[in-house]
């Protein structure tokens, strides 16, 4: 991989760790070894991940999330 990931990425655009540009070339997440596709938000050096639960939303529309901790490897999906 010749570019490194930040540490820590959302997908939220209310977030200041959102990058549009980066989310937009596709990152992949290994969480203990196992892929997600609904993760919201990760942190590397914390260790941890917020995943969506269900379709389930609150009172202001944005989907409900969980942390989960363990290991985290984020990844580009396609090649620049």
């Amino acid at each position: 991989m010749t570019e490194t990931l930040p540490d820590r990425l959302a997908t939220d655009p209310r977030s200041p760790f959102h990058d549009a540009a980066l989310l937009s070339r596709g990152i992949g997440i290994r969480f203990n070894g196992a892929e997600k596709t609904n993760v919201e938000e990760y942190c590397v050096s914390e260790g941890w991940v917020r995943v969506a639960v269900g379709k389930t939303l609150d009172r202001k529309g944005n989907p409900m999330t969980i942390k989960l901790k363990g290991t985290v490897e984020p990844y580009l999906r396609e090649e620049a």
